[in-house]
């Protein structure tokens, strides 16, 4: 069974340029985005670089950028429990 991606590893800087390039500023993206300013700040600085799944896709989106764009690593996923009855 195909689990989703807990977590997004960011590329910070690429995702600051992305939106400085757009001559947008910080606060404005992250309204766009639906994030708060300091979320974003800490993403664009590598302070975070683990983003769930639905702010990714928001600050993605925000940004124009494709679906990988924005990515340091492919998405990680926890492999499937096991189950010792079975």
């Amino acid at each position: 069974m195909h689990q989703p991606p807990t977590t997004f590893l960011v590329n910070g800087p690429k995702a600051r340029e992305l939106r400085k390039s757009a001559g947008v500023e910080l606060a404005d993206m992250a309204q766009k985005a639906q994030i708060s300013r300091r979320y974003l700040s800490h993403i664009e600085n590598g302070t975070r670089q683990r983003v769930r799944p639905a702010p990714y896709q928001r600050l993605r989106k925000a940004l124009g950028a494709n679906e990988t764009e924005l990515l340091l690593a492919p998405p990680e996923t926890h492999p499937p429990e096991e189950n010792p009855s079975a």
